[in-house]
């Protein structure tokens, strides 16, 4: 294996590393809508070299770890082993939609880029999953008063989905920054095969 595989390798390593502990953070007691989840979708997205990667590798930790958060930790309310939650494809299609927005908006790295990634990660997650719960909704109207209503009754989660977008991106981009200055062959450049 050469010396840019291994740095290749390494790298890819950390990121994935980075990627399951924020995910598996969501254990720790919380307020409401407080999550890594969003934020390791943009951090994904602005990382991995391969884009297939930044689709998959975030999806795959937010699975994970919502089968352990189903099966372990809110075992006591399923009556049996669960894979998924129901209308688990909006959600999970949320991040992926997240991961897209961070891929053209995290072309190039800067705290700017990352609080605008952020807010655009809370507005996907805020319109998406609001309006998911409208149609066919026995609470809310099915007219535009209804849906207003809808999107009016997830305005106190917003705050916490901000919060976490912010907090975790803050984390995740930031200790990576600081990992690349001390450990050699982590930051992309050194990663890259030289021209010759």
């Amino acid at each position: 294996m050469t010396s840019t595989q291994q740095k290749l390798n390494l790298r890819f390593g950390i990121l994935c590393a980075m990627i399951v502990l924020a995910a598996f953070s969501r254990v720790i007691p919380h307020m409401l809508n407080f999550s890594p989840l969003g934020a390791i979708a943009l951090f994904g997205a602005a990382y991995f070299q391969k884009k297939w990667q930044a689709f998959l590798i975030p999806i795959a930790a937010t699975w994970l770890s919502d089968v352990f958060i189903n099966n372990v930790v809110y075992a006591k309310y399923y009556p049996s082993f669960t894979w998924a939650d129901d209308g688990f494809y909006w959600i999970y299609g949320t991040y992926l939609l997240i991961v897209l927005a961070g891929i053209f908006i995290l072309r190039k790295i800067t705290i700017s880029r990352i609080v605008l990634a952020s807010l655009s990660s809370t507005a996907i997650f805020f319109i998406v999953t609001n309006f998911i719960c409208w149609p066919g909704s026995k609470i809310y109207s099915q007219d535009f008063n209804g849906l207003m209503n809808c999107f009016a009754a997830g305005i106190p989660f917003l705050k916490g989905t901000f919060l976490g977008d912010l907090s975790y991106s803050a984390i995740l981009f930031g200790l990576l920054a600081i990992m690349q200055r001390s450990i050699h062959g982590l930051s992309p450049a050194s990663a890259r095969p030289s021209s010759s």
